[in-house]
Order: structure tokens, then sequence, then C-alpha cells
């Protein structure tokens, strides 16, 4: 009977032209055990199920998810899967050979463990480059992720492995109920902070979150990203999802603005310190502008829990 000791999963949203070789790095793989690759079409309207059905092959498998949000198809992949050990790959990226048998290897090294992830490169379109306003801090925005040669424990949220290259043990996502489906992409918009939600939930209950370096991904850098108005607005949601995360986690109120309100003045006052600066001054001007989306969500939260206070205080009348 085929059982699988780790499952590739693909989510998948129109990305048709990057899908099929994220597919072949997976199909690839160098492990010496059982594996299985998941492909989720998360209400794709491109060519998504042709590109899955012209790589045939007994250990690939297709599943359709019509309602959009990547936490969403995540947790459909997950359910579709046959293995303890889930490890998830961006429809846009490349896994390196050992990817799955780096990954597996260290779950069943360490029982604790309940989430890890690799290095993350990016790969350049013909005909690109990094624009002279790109700093490393906003490379990350595109996938970039880098902390060094040694695998090491993660104990700072904040640092927690890419969603793009990012595998997690089942009975630990069975245990907090799956992704939050609040958070993470719908459709086009660019909700995120679902990874560093997990990483916080795990750490609080006693697991464990690793970084793997030879775990290595490459992840495809779309043309259209490189502008500067895809950052700002890849900031905004930073701080929308920033804003809904701790809704989760904590009651939001005064100080929350306040904090908000003094991030976009440093964010602002730090972009004309680096004047001179184009990377530097351009970061620090798209850490200012996700402020605004951070205050927006907090206000929206605010006065929801103002309204269900006073239709409450009402109805007690």
């Amino acid at each position: 009977m085929f059982k699988p000791q780790i499952s590739a999963i693909i989510c998948t949203h129109n990305r048709e032209q990057y899908l099929g070789a994220a597919i072949d790095s997976l199909l690839a793989q160098d492990f010496p055990g059982e594996f299985e690759v998941i492909v989720v079409n998360n209400a794709s309207s491109d060519g998504t199920p042709q590109v899955v059905e012209s790589r045939a092959h007994p250990r690939l498998r297709y599943c359709y998810e019509a309602v959009t949000g990547l936490s969403i198809a995540r947790n459909t992949g997950a359910k579709a899967a046959q293995s303890p050990i889930l490890a998830y790959l961006d429809d846009d990226a490349v896994a390196s050979p050992q990817w799955l048998q780096v990954l597996s290897a260290a779950y069943q090294r360490n029982e604790k463990l309940a989430i890890a992830g690799g290095k993350v490169t990016l790969l350049w379109a013909e005909g690109t480059h990094p624009p002279i306003w790109l700093s490393s801090g906003l490379a990350g925005n595109l996938g970039a992720y880098d902390l060094g040669n040694q695998t090491q424990l993660i104990t700072q949220p904040g640092l927690t492995p890419r969603g793009l290259n990012y595998s997690i043990r089942r009975s630990f996502l069975d245990q907090v109920n799956g992704f939050d489906r609040h958070l993470g992409r719908v459709g086009k918009n660019l909700l995120s902070n679902e990874e560093l939600h997990m990483t916080e939930l795990a750490l609080a209950q006693g697991w464990q979150v690793a970084y793997l370096p030879d775990a290595h991904v490459a992840h495809n850098v779309a043309p259209e990203r490189l502008r500067p108005g895809w950052f700002l607005n890849r900031g905004w949601w930073q701080g929308i999802s920033e804003g809904y995360r701790e809704q989760l986690t904590q009651s939001v109120g005064l100080p929350q603005l306040a904090q908000g309100g003094e991030k976009l003045l440093r964010g602002l006052w730090r972009s004309l310190k680096y004047w001179h600066d184009p990377a530097q001054r351009f970061d620090n001007f798209a850490y200012a502008y996700g402020q605004i989306g951070y205050l927006q969500a907090t206000l929206q939260a605010m006065l929801k829990h103002n309204a269900r206070f006073s239709q409450t205080s009402k109805s007690k009348l």
C-alpha cells in the first residue's frame, strides 16, 4: 500500500506560466522514500488543469478548490494529503533536488518540530535586474529569505520561514484547526502573516520552528513586481495583515493606534534622512506607507467593537 512519508503541495491561482516548472522540480526530487505531489487549483481561470494533465505521473494528484484564498487552498491540500508531513511550495518557485529529503529528515530527528523552511533565492526574468531602489529588506517582499548557512531554531516569529518554502507537521496543523482563512492571500489582495501567526501558536504551545538552509528553493520574480507601486501596495497589505493578526491575539485599541502613528512618522523621518540613498529612502517610505494599512485595520476593528458593545448595551435596556 502506498504510504508517503511527506506530501509536497502546490496551491495555485492563475500561474500557468510558472506552474509546470514547479511541478517538475517536485517530481524530480532525490528522495529515498515515498512521497506524493498534490496540486490544488484554487479557482484558476487559465490553463492550470492542462498544465497538470500534461504531466501524468503516479505520484501526482490534482484537486480543485472553488473558494479563493491561499489559506483555504492550503487546508484543502492538507485534507487531500496522506502523510504526516506537509511541504508547501509556491506555484512560481522551483525546489532544489534535495528539498523534500532535508525537510523530512529534520522532522524525523526532532519530534517537537512543528514548522520548518529553508533558504529562498530569487530568479530574475531575462532582461530584468534588481532596481537601484530595491533594498535587501524589500527583497524579502519578493520572497528572498536567508538566515545563513547553519541550521537554527526560530525563536522570533518575525524570522519565520517564508510561505513559498514552508513545511508543517500535520498533528500540529490539526491541533490549531488549520490555517486561519482570514490571513493569507485572497485573489489579488496581498494579505499575509499566516506563517507568522502559525509560528506564534507553535512557540506558545511548546513546539519548535526551524530554518534549514539546505532546503533551498528559488523564486521567480515576475517583471510586473519591479515597480515602486507594487511594493507600496505590498506594504499597505502587510499593514492590514498585521492589524488582523493582532486582532486574533489581543484586544485592539488606542495603544495600537499610537504605535501605528509612531511607526508612520518614524518611517517618513528615516525616508528623509536617507534621501540620497535610493534603496534606504524607498525602503523607509514603503514601511511608512504600510502603517496606513495597519491604522486602517485597527480603526475598523475598534469601530466594530464599539458597534457590538453599543448593540449589546441597547439589548439589555
